[in-house]
């Protein structure tokens, strides 16, 4: 006889290896929403924070304070920001791709920024219109004044795993420039899959290659999008390998335009799912949070993404 189970109550069966209990670094709200065609209200981001927030979640990054004319589904950084009821315990970080950036970010009294780097050459120049070397100039100063500030930066960096234009890309190149990034301030590197095609056997060769140049599994996080179905598969390794930070987007929210097909990053659901199973701790409610996928989901127009979201929501 079949027993139904509950929504939002996996099977539990541990694993070695893992942490007791990890850090999501949810992103929806800022990498999530910011390929969105249509423009959402800042009101609906504003509830969208709210809900995250009641859920359980931690640390939420709000928005960019990039130029409008590069991500105008972020344009509206500043009200967002303004309005916004920061709640005691949840961190609110930001993104900044340069001083001007910053100097926003000071003026709304952000306490916790990030910086953008590239792994390769090639999509250093698409997407900074500056060479590998010459990004670090760019850095610099915004992480030399951040941290002059008493601000907490971390540092993004994308193409880690591979590159559409280039390959594959070894680790000891994303390893030296997250040294570059760790040695000029920010206190924690996040390894970026931009175009979701790890394997899990690249997983312990970066974080290998980060462990000889002295940088360890504490100071990094890892973002994996799932165009091939491979995020979650990759972040468990990432976490026996001593990983304990994990970017993840509610619903799965958010797309790479460099890859056909992509279906964007990790699910907060999914990884939420897992964890649950393995018994490590999280402090995030599922259920709540898959029913605010459900809600933004219906903001959008279009289904979530995520399978546990469809599964507990219907």
């Amino acid at each position: 006889m079949s027993v139904e189970r509950p929504p939002g109550l996996p099977m539990n069966a541990s694993l070695a290896g893992l942490p007791e209990r990890i850090t999501i670094w949810e992103v929806g709200p800022r990498d999530g929403l910011q390929n969105e065609k249509s423009t959402v209200p800042t009101e609906v981001k504003l509830e969208f924070l709210d809900r995250l927030a009641d859920s359980g979640l931690t640390t939420l990054e709000a928005t960019s304070f990039v130029h409008p004319k590069w991500v105008p589904q972020l344009a509206d950084a500043e009200d967002l920001v303004g309005k916004l009821v920061r709640r005691d315990g949840v961190r609110y970080p930001v993104l900044v791709p340069n001083e001007r950036g910053l100097d926003r970010a000071l003026e709304a009294g952000m306490e916790h920024v990030a910086v953008f780097a590239s792994a390769t050459e090639t999509f250093a120049n698409k997407n900074l219109n500056r060479s590998l070397d010459e990004q670090f100039a760019m850095f610099e100063p915004t992480v030399t004044r951040a941290r002059a500030e008493g601000l907490e930066v971390r540092g993004y960096i994308s193409m880690c795993f591979g590159d559409p234009w280039e390959g594959p890309v070894e680790p000891a190149q994303v390893a030296a420039v997250g040294k570059r990034l760790v040695d000029m301030g920010c206190g924690q590197i996040s390894l970026g899959d931009t175009i979701g095609v790890a394997t899990i056997g690249q997983v312990p060769a970066v974080l290998g290659a980060f462990a000889a140049v002295g940088i360890g599994a504490d100071r990094l996080a890892v973002h994996f999008h799932d165009t091939y179905g491979q995020a979650l598969t990759n972040t468990i390794e990432a976490l026996r390998h001593g990983v304990t930070t994990v970017d993840a987007s509610a619903g799965g929210l958010g797309g790479c335009p460099y890859a056909k097909s992509a279906t964007g990053n990790l699910a907060t659901e999914d990884l939420v799912w897992t964890l649950d199973g393995l018994g490590v701790q999280h402090g995030v409610d599922l259920n709540r949070l898959a029913e605010t996928s459900a809600w933004m989901a219906g903001q959008l127009g279009r289904p979530s993404p995520s399978r546990v979201v469809r599964a507990i929501t219907g």
